[in-house]
Protein backbone atom coordinates (compact mmCIF):
# COMPACT_ATOMS: atom_id res chain seq x y z
CA UNK A 1 0.00 0.00 0.00
CA UNK A 2 1.61 3.15 -1.29
CA UNK A 3 0.83 6.35 0.56
CA UNK A 4 1.93 9.26 -0.83
CA UNK A 5 5.88 8.59 -0.51
CA UNK A 6 5.06 6.38 2.57
CA UNK A 7 5.34 2.73 1.42
CA UNK A 8 3.36 -0.03 4.43
CA UNK A 9 4.62 -3.34 3.94
CA UNK A 10 2.47 -6.74 5.64
CA UNK A 11 4.51 -9.88 6.29
CA UNK A 12 2.13 -12.80 7.75
CA UNK A 13 2.57 -16.48 8.20
CA UNK A 14 1.10 -19.10 10.20
CA UNK A 15 4.70 -20.03 10.72
CA UNK A 16 7.31 -17.86 9.40
CA UNK A 17 5.48 -14.39 8.06
CA UNK A 18 6.16 -14.00 4.20
CA UNK A 19 4.90 -11.14 2.40
CA UNK A 20 1.29 -11.10 1.82
CA UNK A 21 -0.34 -12.37 -1.38
CA UNK A 22 -1.36 -9.45 -3.72
CA UNK A 23 -4.77 -10.19 -3.25
CA UNK A 24 -4.70 -9.64 0.57
CA UNK A 25 -3.21 -6.53 -0.07
CA UNK A 26 -5.81 -5.12 -2.86
CA UNK A 27 -8.59 -6.13 0.09
CA UNK A 28 -6.60 -4.32 2.69
CA UNK A 29 -8.57 -1.02 4.02
CA UNK A 30 -7.94 -0.04 7.03
CA UNK A 31 -4.74 -0.96 9.52
CA UNK A 32 -4.88 0.43 13.35
CA UNK A 33 -2.35 -0.66 15.73
CA UNK A 34 -2.04 0.58 19.42
CA UNK A 35 0.94 0.43 21.50
CA UNK A 36 1.63 1.17 24.95
CA UNK A 37 3.83 1.71 28.16
CA UNK A 38 2.23 -0.93 30.27
CA UNK A 39 -0.15 -3.97 28.85
CA UNK A 40 0.46 -5.39 25.73
CA UNK A 41 -0.29 -3.93 22.36
CA UNK A 42 -2.83 -4.50 19.64
CA UNK A 43 -3.69 -4.39 16.26
CA UNK A 44 -6.56 -4.76 13.64
CA UNK A 45 -6.55 -5.42 9.88
CA UNK A 46 -9.93 -4.01 8.24
CA UNK A 47 -10.24 -6.15 4.49
CA UNK A 48 -13.11 -5.47 2.14
CA UNK A 49 -13.69 -9.05 0.47
CA UNK A 50 -15.51 -9.63 -2.43
CA UNK A 51 -16.32 -12.93 -4.38
CA UNK A 52 -14.72 -13.20 -7.76
CA UNK A 53 -15.82 -16.43 -10.08
CA UNK A 54 -13.35 -18.79 -8.96
CA UNK A 55 -14.70 -18.26 -5.14
CA UNK A 56 -17.00 -20.55 -5.45
CA UNK A 57 -16.98 -22.42 -1.16
CA UNK A 58 -15.35 -19.13 0.38
CA UNK A 59 -13.68 -15.82 0.33
CA UNK A 60 -10.13 -16.34 -1.31
CA UNK A 61 -8.76 -14.40 2.23
CA UNK A 62 -10.41 -16.58 4.34
CA UNK A 63 -9.31 -19.91 2.16
CA UNK A 64 -5.20 -19.70 3.01
CA UNK A 65 -4.29 -19.96 6.34
CA UNK A 66 -2.21 -16.18 6.54
CA UNK A 67 -5.31 -15.02 8.40
CA UNK A 68 -6.03 -17.69 11.03
CA UNK A 69 -5.59 -17.76 14.94
CA UNK A 70 -1.75 -17.62 16.09
CA UNK A 71 -0.38 -16.59 12.78
CA UNK A 72 2.58 -14.15 12.87
CA UNK A 73 1.88 -10.60 11.69
CA UNK A 74 4.96 -8.49 11.01
CA UNK A 75 3.86 -4.54 9.93
CA UNK A 76 6.83 -2.19 8.35
CA UNK A 77 6.43 1.21 7.57
CA UNK A 78 9.35 2.94 4.90
CA UNK A 79 9.61 7.31 5.00
CA UNK A 80 11.98 7.82 2.49
CA UNK A 81 13.47 4.62 1.77
CA UNK A 82 14.45 4.01 5.88
CA UNK A 83 11.98 0.96 7.30
CA UNK A 84 10.99 1.01 9.94
CA UNK A 85 9.12 -2.20 12.23
CA UNK A 86 5.52 -0.91 13.70
CA UNK A 87 4.42 -4.08 14.76
CA UNK A 88 5.02 -7.76 15.38
CA UNK A 89 2.24 -10.14 17.20
CA UNK A 90 0.08 -12.93 16.11
CA UNK A 91 -3.48 -13.17 15.42
CA UNK A 92 -5.91 -14.02 18.46
CA UNK A 93 -9.50 -13.25 16.44
CA UNK A 94 -11.38 -12.93 13.51
CA UNK A 95 -14.74 -10.88 12.94
CA UNK A 96 -16.62 -11.63 9.79
CA UNK A 97 -19.69 -9.51 8.90
CA UNK A 98 -21.20 -10.10 6.03
CA UNK A 99 -22.99 -7.66 3.70
CA UNK A 100 -25.59 -7.69 0.62
CA UNK A 101 -24.47 -4.46 -1.02
CA UNK A 102 -21.30 -6.20 -3.80
CA UNK A 103 -18.25 -5.92 -1.81
CA UNK A 104 -20.01 -4.74 1.39
CA UNK A 105 -18.60 -7.20 3.14
CA UNK A 106 -16.03 -6.55 5.99
CA UNK A 107 -13.08 -9.13 7.77
CA UNK A 108 -11.57 -7.42 11.00
CA UNK A 109 -8.65 -9.59 12.25
CA UNK A 110 -7.58 -8.65 15.71
CA UNK A 111 -4.07 -9.26 17.17
CA UNK A 112 -1.76 -8.87 20.14
CA UNK A 113 2.01 -8.47 20.51
CA UNK A 114 4.74 -11.14 21.45
CA UNK A 115 3.79 -11.02 25.30
CA UNK A 116 0.27 -13.02 24.22
CA UNK A 117 2.48 -16.02 24.00
CA UNK A 118 3.74 -15.70 27.66
CA UNK A 119 0.54 -15.79 28.85
CA UNK A 120 -0.66 -18.74 27.51
CA UNK A 121 0.19 -20.87 30.05
CA UNK A 122 -0.47 -20.61 34.10
CA UNK A 123 2.41 -21.72 36.28
CA UNK A 124 3.39 -22.84 39.45
CA UNK A 125 7.02 -22.48 39.70
CA UNK A 126 9.56 -22.01 42.61
CA UNK A 127 12.74 -19.82 41.95
CA UNK A 128 14.84 -20.29 44.56
CA UNK A 129 18.03 -17.58 45.44
CA UNK A 130 17.13 -15.35 42.56
CA UNK A 131 16.30 -11.86 42.64
CA UNK A 132 13.90 -10.43 40.02
CA UNK A 133 16.11 -9.75 37.78
CA UNK A 134 18.12 -13.08 37.41
CA UNK A 135 14.16 -14.68 37.34
CA UNK A 136 13.31 -11.70 34.48
CA UNK A 137 16.28 -12.68 32.17
CA UNK A 138 15.18 -16.55 32.33
CA UNK A 139 11.56 -15.79 31.97
CA UNK A 140 12.32 -13.78 28.93
CA UNK A 141 14.91 -16.74 27.42
CA UNK A 142 12.68 -19.04 27.47
CA UNK A 143 10.49 -17.13 24.57
CA UNK A 144 14.14 -16.81 22.25
CA UNK A 145 12.23 -18.99 18.77
CA UNK A 146 9.82 -15.82 18.95
CA UNK A 147 12.94 -13.21 18.80
CA UNK A 148 12.64 -12.17 22.31
CA UNK A 149 15.79 -10.13 23.05
CA UNK A 150 15.81 -9.18 26.74
CA UNK A 151 16.78 -5.90 28.49
CA UNK A 152 16.63 -6.16 32.12
CA UNK A 153 17.58 -3.21 34.05
CA UNK A 154 18.32 -4.06 37.71
CA UNK A 155 15.84 -2.67 40.65
CA UNK A 156 17.61 0.60 42.89
CA UNK A 157 17.73 -2.42 46.03
CA UNK A 158 19.30 -5.67 45.13
CA UNK A 159 17.06 -7.97 47.49
CA UNK A 160 18.21 -11.71 47.00
CA UNK A 161 16.19 -14.31 48.83
CA UNK A 162 18.31 -16.25 51.41
CA UNK A 163 15.81 -20.17 51.08
CA UNK A 164 16.37 -20.34 54.85
CA UNK A 165 13.87 -17.07 54.69
CA UNK A 166 11.79 -17.01 51.41
CA UNK A 167 11.88 -18.62 47.72
CA UNK A 168 9.64 -16.45 45.30
CA UNK A 169 7.05 -18.62 43.74
CA UNK A 170 5.12 -18.09 40.70
CA UNK A 171 1.99 -18.67 40.69
CA UNK A 172 0.64 -17.60 37.22
CA UNK A 173 1.25 -17.11 33.88
CA UNK A 174 4.83 -16.10 32.73
CA UNK A 175 3.64 -12.59 31.51
CA UNK A 176 1.56 -11.96 34.97
CA UNK A 177 4.78 -12.80 36.79
CA UNK A 178 7.14 -10.21 35.39
CA UNK A 179 4.74 -7.51 35.59
CA UNK A 180 4.09 -8.73 39.33
CA UNK A 181 7.60 -8.00 39.91
CA UNK A 182 7.71 -4.90 37.99
CA UNK A 183 5.00 -3.21 39.79
CA UNK A 184 6.73 -3.64 42.98
CA UNK A 185 9.65 -1.00 42.03
CA UNK A 186 7.37 0.65 39.64
CA UNK A 187 8.47 -0.68 36.86
CA UNK A 188 7.00 -1.64 33.41
CA UNK A 189 7.21 -4.82 30.92
CA UNK A 190 6.46 -4.55 27.82
CA UNK A 191 7.33 -6.10 23.98
CA UNK A 192 9.12 -3.77 21.39
CA UNK A 193 9.09 -4.52 18.07
CA UNK A 194 12.67 -4.09 16.13
CA UNK A 195 14.76 -2.22 14.97
CA UNK A 196 14.88 -5.48 12.21
CA UNK A 197 11.75 -7.42 11.10
CA UNK A 198 11.31 -10.69 13.23
CA UNK A 199 13.69 -9.07 16.33
CA UNK A 200 11.78 -7.80 19.48
CA UNK A 201 13.01 -6.06 22.70
CA UNK A 202 11.53 -7.34 25.82
CA UNK A 203 12.36 -4.76 28.50
CA UNK A 204 11.74 -4.88 31.87
CA UNK A 205 12.88 -2.10 33.97
CA UNK A 206 12.06 1.40 34.76
CA UNK A 207 10.03 3.81 31.96
CA UNK A 208 12.94 4.11 30.05
CA UNK A 209 14.20 8.29 30.27
CA UNK A 210 17.27 8.25 28.81
CA UNK A 211 18.20 8.00 25.06
CA UNK A 212 18.24 10.28 22.17
CA UNK A 213 14.86 12.12 22.07
CA UNK A 214 12.95 11.38 18.78
CA UNK A 215 11.58 14.07 15.80
CA UNK A 216 9.94 16.98 17.68
CA UNK A 217 6.33 17.47 17.60
CA UNK A 218 5.98 21.28 16.29
CA UNK A 219 2.47 23.35 17.07
CA UNK A 220 2.45 26.91 15.66
CA UNK A 221 5.16 27.24 13.51
CA UNK A 222 4.05 27.36 10.15
CA UNK A 223 4.88 24.95 7.45
CA UNK A 224 6.89 23.30 10.75
CA UNK A 225 4.00 22.63 11.79
CA UNK A 226 3.76 18.39 12.18
CA UNK A 227 0.81 18.51 14.75
CA UNK A 228 -3.19 18.16 13.84
CA UNK A 229 -4.19 19.05 17.64
CA UNK A 230 -2.36 18.73 21.08
CA UNK A 231 -3.98 19.71 24.46
CA UNK A 232 -2.49 19.68 27.79
CA UNK A 233 -3.71 18.31 31.63
CA UNK A 234 -1.76 19.63 35.07
CA UNK A 235 -3.36 17.46 37.60
CA UNK A 236 -1.95 19.03 40.80
CA UNK A 237 -3.41 15.92 42.54
CA UNK A 238 -1.36 13.73 41.30
CA UNK A 239 1.59 13.80 43.14
CA UNK A 240 2.06 11.46 46.39
CA UNK A 241 4.52 10.97 49.06
CA UNK A 242 4.48 8.04 51.44
CA UNK A 243 5.31 7.88 55.25
CA UNK A 244 5.20 5.43 58.24
CA UNK A 245 6.94 2.53 60.12
CA UNK A 246 7.84 -1.25 59.38
CA UNK A 247 8.28 -3.66 61.54
CA UNK A 248 12.20 -5.19 60.04
CA UNK A 249 11.53 -8.80 60.19
CA UNK A 250 15.10 -9.50 60.09
CA UNK A 251 16.09 -7.21 63.25
CA UNK A 252 12.87 -6.89 64.99
CA UNK A 253 12.45 -3.56 65.21
CA UNK A 254 10.11 -0.88 64.30
CA UNK A 255 12.04 1.79 61.47
CA UNK A 256 10.59 4.99 59.88
CA UNK A 257 9.77 4.75 56.31
CA UNK A 258 9.29 8.36 54.16
CA UNK A 259 9.87 9.21 50.75
CA UNK A 260 10.66 13.14 49.55
CA UNK A 261 10.82 13.05 46.19
CA UNK A 262 10.79 11.23 42.68
CA UNK A 263 13.89 9.02 41.53
CA UNK A 264 12.97 9.35 38.68
CA UNK A 265 15.72 10.98 36.06
CA UNK A 266 14.06 14.98 35.45
CA UNK A 267 12.69 15.96 32.95
CA UNK A 268 11.52 19.50 33.70
CA UNK A 269 12.85 22.74 35.45
CA UNK A 270 10.06 22.92 37.66
CA UNK A 271 8.81 18.91 39.10
CA UNK A 272 5.68 19.70 40.84
CA UNK A 273 7.07 17.21 43.67
CA UNK A 274 9.41 20.48 44.44
CA UNK A 275 7.54 23.54 43.51
CA UNK A 276 4.03 22.26 44.42
CA UNK A 277 2.91 23.73 48.20
CA UNK A 278 0.81 20.99 48.96
CA UNK A 279 1.05 17.28 48.37
CA UNK A 280 -0.93 13.73 49.15
CA UNK A 281 0.46 11.72 51.95
CA UNK A 282 -0.43 7.99 52.15
CA UNK A 283 0.29 6.12 55.28
CA UNK A 284 2.63 3.21 55.06
CA UNK A 285 0.58 -0.37 55.89
CA UNK A 286 2.72 -3.47 54.77
CA UNK A 287 4.09 -5.76 57.04
CA UNK A 288 6.33 -8.74 56.87
CA UNK A 289 9.22 -6.72 55.52
CA UNK A 290 12.35 -6.04 56.30
CA UNK A 291 13.76 -1.91 55.60
CA UNK A 292 15.04 -2.10 52.10
CA UNK A 293 11.75 -3.93 50.78
CA UNK A 294 9.31 -1.35 52.51
CA UNK A 295 11.76 1.66 50.97
CA UNK A 296 11.71 0.18 47.69
CA UNK A 297 7.33 -0.46 47.66
CA UNK A 298 7.64 3.15 49.85
CA UNK A 299 9.45 4.65 47.14
CA UNK A 300 8.01 2.89 43.78
CA UNK A 301 4.46 4.68 44.75
CA UNK A 302 5.80 7.79 44.91
CA UNK A 303 7.31 7.65 41.34
CA UNK A 304 4.62 6.48 39.90
CA UNK A 305 2.19 9.19 41.35
CA UNK A 306 4.80 11.72 39.79
CA UNK A 307 5.04 9.70 36.30
CA UNK A 308 1.67 11.68 34.86
CA UNK A 309 1.65 14.78 36.52
CA UNK A 310 1.56 16.87 33.59
CA UNK A 311 0.12 14.64 30.35
CA UNK A 312 -0.28 16.03 26.82
CA UNK A 313 -3.01 14.41 24.33
CA UNK A 314 -2.81 15.07 20.60
CA UNK A 315 -2.80 13.54 16.89
CA UNK A 316 0.05 14.29 14.12
CA UNK A 317 -0.21 13.57 10.36
CA UNK A 318 2.74 11.06 9.96
CA UNK A 319 3.05 12.13 6.37
CA UNK A 320 4.42 14.81 7.69
CA UNK A 321 6.24 13.88 10.29
CA UNK A 322 7.68 11.67 8.42
CA UNK A 323 8.31 8.71 11.25
CA UNK A 324 6.96 6.60 13.73
CA UNK A 325 6.65 8.37 17.11
CA UNK A 326 7.67 5.62 19.44
CA UNK A 327 6.04 4.72 22.66
CA UNK A 328 8.70 4.16 25.82
CA UNK A 329 10.53 7.10 24.96
CA UNK A 330 11.59 10.36 24.55
CA UNK A 331 10.18 13.49 22.37
CA UNK A 332 11.00 17.04 21.76
CA UNK A 333 7.36 19.87 22.35
CA UNK A 334 7.58 22.80 20.99
CA UNK A 335 5.88 25.87 19.79
CA UNK A 336 3.67 25.64 22.81
CA UNK A 337 5.23 28.25 25.11
CA UNK A 338 7.91 27.52 27.84
CA UNK A 339 5.81 25.53 30.89
CA UNK A 340 4.74 22.89 28.15
CA UNK A 341 7.42 22.89 25.78
CA UNK A 342 10.60 20.60 26.28
CA UNK A 343 10.86 16.96 26.96
CA UNK A 344 7.87 14.15 27.24
CA UNK A 345 8.11 10.85 28.24
CA UNK A 346 5.63 8.95 25.37
CA UNK A 347 3.55 7.04 26.99
CA UNK A 348 0.82 5.43 24.13
CA UNK A 349 1.06 6.05 20.79
CA UNK A 350 -2.22 4.84 18.53
CA UNK A 351 -1.92 4.56 14.34
CA UNK A 352 -4.40 4.99 11.97
CA UNK A 353 -3.60 4.02 8.08
CA UNK A 354 -5.65 4.49 5.14
CA UNK A 355 -4.81 4.84 1.55
CA UNK A 356 -3.36 8.42 0.89
CA UNK A 357 -3.56 8.91 4.99
CA UNK A 358 -1.52 8.24 8.01
CA UNK A 359 -2.30 9.92 11.57
CA UNK A 360 -0.93 8.83 15.10
CA UNK A 361 -2.63 9.72 18.29
CA UNK A 362 -0.23 9.92 21.01
CA UNK A 363 -0.12 10.65 24.80
CA UNK A 364 2.88 12.40 26.41
CA UNK A 365 3.92 13.34 30.12
CA UNK A 366 6.01 14.19 32.60
CA UNK A 367 6.30 15.26 36.48
CA UNK A 368 5.84 18.71 36.16
CA UNK A 369 6.50 22.28 34.02
CA UNK A 370 9.47 24.08 32.43
CA UNK A 371 11.61 23.16 30.20
CA UNK A 372 14.96 22.09 30.66
CA UNK A 373 16.54 23.01 27.66
CA UNK A 374 16.29 25.99 25.23
CA UNK A 375 15.98 23.61 22.02
CA UNK A 376 15.13 19.94 21.46
CA UNK A 377 16.26 18.07 18.74
CA UNK A 378 14.24 19.49 15.41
Amino acid sequence: MSLFGTLFTLLIGPTVPLPAPTYLMEALERVEVQHSDSGRSGFQLIFKLGRDQGDILDYKALAGPQLRPFSRVIMIVTFNAVPQVLFDGVVINQQLTPSEEPGGTRLTVTGEDLSVMMDLEEKSVEHPAQPETVIALKIIASYARYGLVPTVIPPPTLDIPLPIERTPVQQGTDLQYLQQMAERYAYTFYVSPGPVPGVNTAYWGQPPRIGVPQRALNAGMGSESNLINISFDYDGMRPLFVEGTVQDRNFNTQLPVRTFASTRLPLVSQPAWLTQPHARKKAFRESGQNTMQAFARAQAETDRSQDSVVRGTGELDALRYEAILQPRGLVGVRGVGFSYDGLYYVQQVSHTLERGSYRQRFTVQREGLGAISPVVIP
